[in-house]
């Protein structure tokens, strides 16, 4: 605007120079009056030159006014104030049509406007600790798909506790029990935005605005936005404990690559994948809704929503902040190696858990969820957790993944190798090859006399300070063979039918720095060993607290 008006005032300017100029010429031509008529012509002289130039003045102000209050500039302006004034946002299709939009790069930010966020987020100080109230969930939903995933919600929503909705491109019919859901949103019509992809889902358009319609919803005191998938499961504790170490008023994007290679360097190594999570401060929601629609137009060929979510916040300028708790978890098959080797950090999320086999032996896939996310409940922090110990006397290692397995091996194994991946899954492109993975991963191993004896969960409870957790030695195809082929060392503790572990509950700014848990073991019976765990103490080096 400030450049229209400089070019709209310049023939004001060599009207008024040009005056000027005309004016040293008439005093060239008329001197310095010496009778009352060449006093008169002076002044008559002087006065025209004025009037020109006020004339030009009052020519370009009426021109630029003009453009000013025209219908197009009104339109948007009256719908500025409109949004402004309500809880929605402004409607672009209104004055600007999508269909006959062309692309167009990204718009230089305004320095003010930069200097102006980072400002107000250097200087803003939350008042108060952050809890699940603070926090707002987008879900991303199908109404083809809702009536079976909507039992994975079940498991770990709280609906007196937490806020947000399930997304849904049309109404379903509400059946009992749904009141302990999140409510359901019909998403807004996304029929005008340009969608190219040959192999994709224009669904993709719909739930990369999720962000945009629940931050139009106008929700007071909130400070993040943690959009998913209907087929995820959140540790929500651990969720807020993460977010607490950031300040909401900054422009912030938290989350978790793939762990297949191939779909990193297909979509983006420094993208957060939608279905394991992603958490958008308040500040960075504000800067998306404003540039969104206009953003996602300039990327009609790209596959979903979150790269086109990415696509925009790279447009802003925000880095990814990785958060090794959430997980895409695009694999398939047995999701073992996975769930027994968790990263040293709090557990959050998982995706795609109906595409993998049940967790737990002899359970169905929805049985198996609930007995998983029961151990979580029971010790939201701790859940997860690696811990490893050592039987000199009988040579034994003792890798325990707190709420899924206890895994006892026949030989003294060290943590680097422990804390590598076994590959029992596949990618989800179903390559299996372990330089698919981004993450240390191994090969199983291949001598039935060095592999596992697994004791999985069966039951956990709380009491006090500490979790209790009963593992039961699980069936193994290959317990014939070891009897046969690793005589005279039969499997280790053959007599053994359930490992009883107790944990202390971890201090409160454990996941600040965390480290992985100690642990000790202890025969209660024939039939049954203890082991308990808690975290090492300071200067530690062994793996016994």
């Amino acid at each position: 605007m400030h450049i229209g008006m400089m070019v709209m005032m310049t023939p004001a300017l060599k009207t008024i120079m040009s005056s000027y100029h005309d004016y040293g010429k008439n005093s060239r031509l008329c001197p310095l009056p010496i009778s009352r008529s060449r006093s008169r012509q002076w002044r008559q002289c002087r006065i025209g030159t004025f009037a020109v130039a006020i004339a030009a003045l009052l020519i370009s102000t009426t021109a630029w006014l003009s453009l000013v209050f025209s219908d197009a500039t009104t339109c948007c302006f009256h719908h500025l104030k409109d949004w402004e004034s309500s809880p929605h946002f402004f409607n672009w299709k209104k004055c600007i049509s999508h269909r006959l939009a062309k692309v167009t790069p990204p718009p230089a930010l305004q320095y003010e406007t930069v200097n102006a966020h980072l400002h107000n987020g250097s200087r803003t100080v939350e008042q108060e600790g952050l809890s699940l109230k603070h926090i707002v969930f987008g879900i991303a939903g199908s109404s083809q798909l809702w009536k079976r995933r909507k039992e994975y919600v079940k498991l770990w929503w709280r609906p007196n506790d937490m806020r947000g909705h399930v997304w849904l491109e049309e109404q379903v019919l509400e059946e009992p029990g749904d009141d302990l859901l999140p409510p359901i949103m019909i998403s807004e019509d996304i029929s005008y935005f340009r969608y190219t992809n040959p192999i994709g889902h224009p669904s993709g358009l719909r739930i990369s605005r999720i962000v945009r319609e629940s931050f139009c919803l106008g929700l007071s005191d909130v400070r993040w936005f943690v959009l998913c998938d209907d087929d995820t499961i959140f540790n929500v504790n651990n969720l807020v404990d993460v977010l607490s170490k950031y300040n909401s008023s900054e422009m912030i994007y938290i989350g978790s690559p793939s762990e297949s290679h191939s779909a990193n360097t297909y979509f983006s190594h420094s993208m957060a994948f939608g279905g394991g999570g992603i958490a958008i401060s308040h500040s960075l929601a504000k800067a998306l809704s404003e540039i969104l629609d206009e953003c996602i137009e300039r990327y009609p060929k790209l596959y979903g929503s979150d790269d086109r979510l990415h696509a925009c916040i790279t447009e802003l300028g925000i880095p990814l902040t990785w958060e090794h708790g959430f997980h895409q978890w695009d694999i398939r098959g047995d999701a073992h190696g996975l769930l027994s080797s968790h990263p040293i950090a709090p557990f959050v999320s998982i995706h795609h858990v109906e595409a993998v086999n049940p967790f737990y032996p002899g359970l169905s896939s929805l049985d198996s969820l609930k007995l998983f996310t029961n151990a979580m409940k029971a010790d939201p922090k701790s859940f997860l957790q690696r811990s490893i110990c050592y039987d000199h006397a009988r040579h034994l290692t003792f890798s325990v993944s707190l709420g899924y397995v206890v895994q006892v091996l026949p030989n003294i194994v060290f943590p680097q190798e422990l804390e590598r991946s076994e590959r029992t899954y596949s990618a989800w492109n179903g390559i299996s090859q372990t330089n698919e993975f981004d993450f240390d991963a191994r090969e199983p191993y291949k001598s039935v006399c060095k592999g596992p004896t697994r004791f999985f969960l069966k039951d956990t409870r709380r009491e006090g300070n500490a979790s209790w957790g009963s593992y039961v030695r699980g069936r193994d195809k290959d317990d014939f063979k070891k009897r046969i082929l690793c005589f005279p060392h039969f499997p280790p503790l053959h007599n053994v039918g359930e490992i009883q572990v107790a944990v202390q509950h971890l201090s409160k700014n454990w996941h600040l720095v965390p480290r992985r848990l100690c642990c000790r073991q202890s025969q209660a019976g024939k039939e049954i060993l203890q082991i308990s765990v808690g975290e090492c103490g300071k200067g530690t080096f062994s793996s016994v607290y």
